[in-house]
């Protein structure tokens, strides 16, 4: 251990002390000797770091900071480049608000459309997202402070995310779901790592010791802290044995008396504390030693440029008929819709970030070059009925040569807490778009939305501009894109299925009790699309361009893949080529292609590049569950070249010799999986793949409720009090929403609906703890006065226990 000498200059107590937050984002210090906080904060695609009262839904402002475009549209760039540069950037405002650690990037991957929280995530792709998380981390880092690579893993739902088991075979989270965490961690060197708050296979994240200390410690050599989400502590001994560092919120010394009593009685060795607090240390004075030098503040008009640089090579031109863009100067332009004047520019929950500006489309419009005519908002933002907003908006359309219309989903519908309910833009939008095609057919729809949507509606427009969630300078961005101050050149890091019941995870999302069963296998996104041969309204890796290009001149070697790249258009722009393989083999069930590696690349008009994308050591492995390691199975390898996961330009085929593993799968037994017809699989097929039997995904009604059990199933609780308090919160929950305080309606879903009950105590930073928690559940289970004598009995020992520590506390302070 590097601090032992230090260690052992610790009393026990303080060695547990340093295992939990002293507040809500500070580290525990302990001065006499020398072991500073340190500043942990929420920073995805911007720092939010709260002056004043701290919380983790987004609910209090934090201080000012450039809002980059969210992950989920960062990774329309496919640009690693400016991933690091924007993590650059990051860091640089990290250090002028004094954050140790940034928690952020988010890279779970997006494996059904309606998962709350992907806007904040890359992509359906590991390797993608991988690749860009890592860049993003060293940037991060070059300045002295850490990432933190979250959420460790398998932590795909909303709801329920703090109790819901997943289940998952080991060949598809080694492949799927971890790869993107394995390439962060190796590559990017991410120096902290934050569990999920989600059970896998039948243990919570940071408990799992196959997770935790087999792959992540063991097989990857991670070496840095591991931090729990918000209140994703669940037994604190079983976390700490599993290697997960540091707990945060605060406990007020609750889960650290839990280390000590499990010390003391032999069921935790005290090497084991030592051992994580030399890594928590290890992070605390490498992250401490940048403060030493005296901090700038960051040129904020220069952070906000990167944020449009981002924006604009990020933003996806996916429809272009009769080339209406970009706009010619001469034309009546008529800009319809409310986020054209309130732009959706990011997502909800803790990573809101408070801007430092925030551009607008109507103030943008005058140094755009665009010819406007008006701006009507033609529909209400949250999904109300307005005729008097479309025919004001069909009026101004009449008059216009071109329509802008801004349509999107806005900031309640796209949460953190939350899942959508299906994939449809709001109806009174889409009634906006038949009214105005009545009236002009020469319709653009700039898109806002952090996800995939369904759009039936798509051939009644000409243009469609998706700017996902394009941060604080992204208006200013979609309007260089419009009139071609700048060529699109983003394509989807995600597949759009032509309706929401063509996902793969379809029968399987979300778990709605228990658990939740990945059916579908290594058949997420354009995996499944493509083996399956199931129709897309927008492939994965697809974007159009004001330009075209051609590949010509394939050549492949042991080594990599060389193509020439040639910009056979009259416009300078950039192409992203994107390298999949696929195995020709049937005797090991795969995906028909899969990314394996990509270039974006900057051509002018007539220009013509050799491109070189290399192999590496995930080109052609496979995690074979019978050796439980990764192999190569020996065939012959198709390596494509493409301009999308369905335009393929290039095609050859390259033999390569295997590692000799026996086959790990009887064909006949998993007839699904060997067609890729994965999306309604039976019980008995996915047990097979498996191993053993599936854990009952029903709550079970008969047994009273306990720690893990959420607020929801207060609603079969022997208690009359809780059952009455589960139908006023269902109550206040649809009022709320009725009368349009959605925001507050969502917050009761977040922070309350789908708690469990150990969160009460975790999240309260002591003011209810768990003592305190089994008089609550005594009362649920039906014992109220019982229940309720308990709750003042262990509040009032509480408050005596304080009111003894807080002087002696001050005493040793002063010694």
């Amino acid at each position: 251990m590097k601090y032992r000498e230090l260690i052992n200059k610790m009393t026990l107590e303080e060695k547990a002390s340093l295992m939990s937050g002293k507040d809500f984002w500070q580290t525990m210090d302990i001065e006499r000797l020398g072991i500073n906080s340190i500043f942990l904060a929420d920073g995805p695609h911007g720092i939010r770091k709260q002056a004043a009262a701290a919380d983790h839904l987004g609910l209090n402002e934090s201080i000012p900071a450039t809002c980059y475009p969210t992950a989920a549209t960062i990774a329309n760039s496919w640009n690693v480049e400016l991933g690091e540069t924007i993590g650059d950037y990051l860091g640089k405002e990290a250090l002028a608000q004094k954050v140790n650690v940034l928690l952020g990037p988010g890279i779970n991957m997006k494996r059904n459309p309606l998962a709350g929280r992907n806007f904040e995530y890359f992509s359906e792709d590991p390797y993608l997202a991988g690749k860009l998380a890592a860049s993003m981390i060293r940037g991060i880092q070059s300045h002295g402070i850490s990432a933190c690579v979250k959420h460790f893993a398998v932590n795909n739902q909303e709801e329920r995310r703090m109790s819901i088991d997943t289940i998952v075979d080991e060949r598809t989270l080694r492949e799927i779901y971890l790869t993107a965490f394995e390439i962060a961690i190796k590559e990017g060197k991410t120096k902290t790592v934050m569990s999920a708050y989600n059970m896998l296979n039948g243990a919570y994240t940071n408990e799992n010791i196959h997770l935790m200390r087999e792959i992540l410690r063991d097989e990857w050599g991670f070496d840095g802290v591991v931090v729990t989400d918000w209140g994703g502590s669940n037994d604190r001994v079983a976390g700490l044995i599993a290697g997960n560092e540091l707990e945060m919120p605060t406990t007020a010394g609750e889960t650290n008396e839990e280390i000590i009593a499990a010390i003391k009685s032999g069921n935790l060795k005290e090497e084991v504390l030592d051992e994580c607090v030399d890594r928590l240390l290890e992070l605390i004075f490498t992250t401490e030693e940048v403060y030493k030098q005296p901090q700038r503040e960051f040129d904020v008009e220069e952070h906000h440029k990167l944020a449009q640089k981002a924006a604009e090579e990020s933003i996806v031109l996916l429809k272009n008929d009769d080339h209406i863009l970009p706009l010619q100067k001469d034309k009546k332009v008529a800009i319809i819709g409310d986020f054209a004047h309130n732009p959706r520019y990011q997502g909800a929950g803790s990573s809101i970030v408070n801007p430092t500006r925030l551009d607008n489309t109507l103030d943008s419009l005058n140094d755009s070059g665009i010819t406007s005519i008006g701006y009507e908002p033609g529909f209400d933002r949250y999904g109300k009925n307005s005729r008097k907003k479309i025919n004001k908006a069909c009026a101004l359309a009449k008059e216009a040569d071109v329509v802008l219309l801004y349509m999107g989903l806005d900031e309640v519908t796209e949460a953190e807490g939350l899942d959508r309910q299906n994939m449809k833009i709001p109806q009174n939008q889409v009634d906006l778009l038949s009214a105005l095609h009545e009236v002009n057919e020469n319709i653009v729809v700039v898109l806002s939305c952090g996800a995939a949507v369904e759009m039936p509606w798509i051939d009644k427009v000409k243009g469609l501009v998706h700017g996902y969630l394009a941060g604080q300078a992204g208006t200013k961005a979609i309007l260089r894109v419009l009139t071609g101050a700048v060529n699109p050149s983003g394509k989807l890091a995600e597949t759009y299925p032509l309706r929401y019941e063509d996902t793969p995870s379809y029968h399987n999302f979300p778990g709605k009790e228990v658990s939740v069963e990945y059916r579908e296998s290594l058949y997420i996104g354009y995996r499944y699309y493509d083996t399956a041969n199931v129709d897309v309204l927008f492939p994965f890796g697809f974007g159009l361009s004001y330009t075209s290009f051609e590949y010509t001149n394939i050549h492949v070697t042991t080594e990599g893949v060389t193509f020439n790249l040639t910009n056979s258009g009259e416009m300078a722009g950039m192409e992203v080529a994107q390298l999949y393989v696929g195995c020709q083999s049937t005797d090991i069930f795969r995906p028909k292609k899969e990314l394996k590696g990509f270039a974006k690349v900057f051509l002018n008009a007539g220009e013509t590049k050799t491109v070189l994308i290399p192999f590496d050591d995930k080109t052609f492995r496979y995690f074979n569950v019978k050796t439980n390691k990764w192999e190569i199975e020996e065939a012959e390898y198709e390596i494509m070249i493409g301009a999308s996961s369905e335009d393929i330009r290039l095609v050859e085929s390259h033999f390569v010799a295997g590692t000799g593993a026996p086959l790990p799968y009887e064909k006949v037994k998993l007839p699904s999986y060997y067609s890729g017809k994965a999306n309604n699989v039976s019980v008995e097929e996915f047990e097979e793949l498996l191993g053993y039997k599936v854990p009952d995904s029903k709550w079970d009604r008969t047994r009273p409720l306990g720690y893990n059990d959420t607020i929801a199933q207060c609603q079969y609780a022997k208690g009359a009090f809780a059952r009455f308090s589960f139908h006023a919160i269902t109550f206040a929950h649809r009022f709320l929403w009725k009368i349009g305080k959605r925001s507050t309606a969502n917050l009761i879903m977040m922070s309350v609906y789908h708690m469990p009950f150990r969160g009460v105590a975790r999240m309260t930073g002591g003011i209810i703890n768990m003592p305190m928690l089994d008089g609550i559940l005594m009362i649920v289970n039906g014992r109220f006065f019982k229940g309720l004598r308990h709750v003042l009995r262990e509040r009032k020992k509480m408050i005596k226990k304080i009111k003894v520590e807080q002087p002696l506390a001050r005493m040793e302070k002063e010694m």
